[in-house]
């Protein structure tokens, strides 16, 4: 009779709480939508649709240091606001990755801070280090090669390319086509970098990838900077930072940048019908791939727009449109699997040799300190 009514008792409760919100009997409570400042992805945000809904809500998105003409993000831009009704603001476009890292701790509380960040993988590693960024698993987390990601999902690459020599040939009779060339006397005045590799991404590639040329390694960057030091000396650095006006204008006529980005004002220069024949080469002697990273800014003034926007430029129409600039998608490899990849645009990326390795966050981190401490000394005297 005991064991009767307790069966009973059981079955009665559990009739009780089929109802209930939480499961029941042995069942595992549905957990509720956090909100998305707190959501870690967008399950965690009650699905796509809430998180839609509510980043529509907020209406806007604040970026920084995103010119349009830089791996496509003038169309990524047009792309999201089309689909999702939201404007997109970028404050200084032509920021650098540590302009980036300074404004999300000097616009913390007023409202300003940048939504979303796109840095070069050392100051990403170092924003992610300084508590600057939120965790968030884009649907495409799991996709991401290993090595091209945040354990805790702070940070993942999301597009890069190869470190290339861009040449004006109309300014020069021979363009380089290594490292080694370009200390040649008749460069005198015309070797430039995309910034300062102390505060700029792609110029501290240009420094690493200078170092794989000249006996260094991913541990050691310091040949790199002995590189540009000896350019310096010898008076073949050019310490205008390299742009399509500086190039356009005759100031900047040898860049060492990103191939993605010296293809892209090749097409521009065409287009628009300049006196400029921009030829792109990607140097054997000093082969170095990179990707740049997104991220979200942990205090977002729009925390919903803010992982919205991650997902779109992660999901297949937004790796099409880096890969239409010349950008290799970090998701390349998992599209072409999937039957996603734009394979005409796939086709028009330049041929380079080899499996692209990448220095480890550690090694990032050293080379970067390395760099902030010796190339004023060394490239200015």
């Amino acid at each position: 009779m005991c064991a009767t009514r307790l069966q009973k008792a059981s079955v009665a409760v559990c009739l009780a709480l089929v109802a209930a919100p939480l499961g029941a009997c042995g069942d595992k409570p549905t957990p509720a939508p956090r909100t998305p400042s707190v959501a870690t992805s967008a399950a965690d945000a009650g699905g796509m649709a809430a998180l839609t809904a509510a980043a529509k809500k907020e209406g806007a998105l604040n970026a920084i240091a995103l010119p349009s003409d830089w791996a496509n993000y003038g169309a990524l831009i047009d792309g999201f606001e089309r689909k999702y009704g939201i404007k997109v603001t970028v404050e200084n476009p032509e920021g650098t990755s540590q302009d980036e890292i300074n404004a999300l701790k000097e616009h913390r509380a007023n409202g300003r801070a940048p939504d979303v960040v796109d840095m070069g993988g050392s100051f990403a590693q170092s924003a992610a280090q300084q508590g600057l960024l939120a965790r968030y698993e884009v649907a495409a987390y799991d996709k991401i090669p290993k090595e091209q990601k945040d354990p805790r999902a702070r940070w993942y690459n999301n597009y890069g390319g190869y470190i290339s020599i861009g040449c004006d040939a109309n300014r020069v009779k021979i363009c380089p086509a290594t490292f080694a060339d370009l200390r040649k006397p008749e460069y005198k005045g015309k070797v430039a970098l995309n910034g300062n590799p102390t505060r700029s991404g792609s110029a501290f590639a240009g420094v690493y990838a200078a170092a794989l040329a000249n006996g260094g390694s991913f541990d050691d960057i310091q040949p790199g900077i002995d590189f540009f030091a000896e350019l310096s000396r010898n008076g073949n650095f050019n310490p205008v930072e390299s742009t399509p006006a500086t190039i356009a204008e005759g100031r900047t006529p040898i860049s060492i940048d990103w191939d993605f980005l010296n293809l892209g004002y090749a097409d521009e220069f065409r287009k628009k019908d300049t006196d400029v024949d921009w030829r792109t080469a990607i140097p054997f002697d000093g082969s170095f791939a990179q990707y740049y990273a997104n991220g979200v800014n942990k205090d977002a003034p729009h925390p919903a727009a803010a992982r919205l926007w991650q997902e779109y430029v992660f999901s297949p129409e937004g790796q099409n449109i880096r890969l239409g600039a010349y950008a290799r998608p970090v998701l390349m490899d998992a599209m072409e699997k999937d039957g996603t990849l734009d394979e005409a645009a796939a086709e028009k990326l330049p041929t380079v040799e080899g499996t692209p390795t990448f220095p480890t966050e550690a090694q990032t981190e050293k080379a970067r300190g390395t760099v902030n401490r010796g190339w004023a000394k060394a490239v200015s005297g």
